[in-house]
């Protein structure tokens, strides 16, 4: 998985008023979670942009509030490709994945984005692309290729995940489905469900027609 290098800035200036004012300046509010575990109570010091949000069993987990630019995320966003992100936070770097974005439903800019921070230790779940490669058997029988899932989800460290999964097809019989227990990635697990079909070959209507024909002439001899 490629790196996408992204600017960051603590905000410490938080509630509708100031996201509003970033939103009019070109700047995104943006959160990054999955930050550090500590016991609580906690009696180290938070950096500017950090906040403590207390989880279970007495132990809480260190957040950071951000901005990033509209300009910024323009080549995060706008693609298909999934990416690692490296933040600079004046500095400071912490590499992490996209987990969220927050559209307005009439204008369709950017309102909000989540970010997970990641490391090379703990699994993550990623939504991955899906290519198909090859020719398959029932498109040659004069089936039709379609494709019902255009990402899968997978768990597994982020230094592990592909850019997309490759899938060859050519086995895939005319009238068949390839659904997600079919498929095997070495170092990753796949979360989205066994049942789930991610493409198929279609009777289309000659093919249907060529096999009733081929029936018909069968049932003659």
């Amino acid at each position: 998985m490629k790196t996408f290098k992204l600017a960051a800035e603590p905000r410490t200036d938080l509630g509708k008023k100031a996201s509003k004012n970033l939103r009019c300046e070109g700047k995104i509010p943006a959160v990054l979670n999955g930050g550090e575990i500590v016991e609580l109570p906690f009696n180290g010091t938070l950096k500017p942009g950090e906040k403590l949000v207390e989880i279970e069993n007495g132990r809480g987990i260190i957040t950071t509030d951000i901005t990033v630019t509209n300009e910024g995320v323009r080549n995060l966003i706008y693609t298909p490709d999934i990416f690692a992100v490296e933040l600079d936070m004046n500095g400071e770097k912490k590499m992490a994945v996209l987990r969220e974005v927050q559209f307005h439903p009439v204008k369709d800019t950017i309102l909000h984005m989540d970010f997970l921070e990641v490391n090379d230790t703990k699994p993550v779940v990623m939504a991955v692309p899906v290519k198909l490669e090859g020719h398959a058997e029932g498109v040659k029988a004069g089936g039709k290729l379609t494709l019902s899932m255009k990402k899968v989800k997978v768990r597994a460290l982020y230094t592990e995940i592909p850019e997309r999964l490759v899938i060859n097809v050519d086995n895939l019989g005319l009238g068949k489905t390839l659904q997600i227990g079919d498929l095997h990635f070495e170092g990753l697990e796949m979360v989205t469900p066994k049942e789930a079909v991610v493409c198929a070959v279609q009777l289309t209507r000659a093919a249907r027609g060529a096999a009733a024909a081929e029936a018909a002439a069968a049932a003659k001899k």
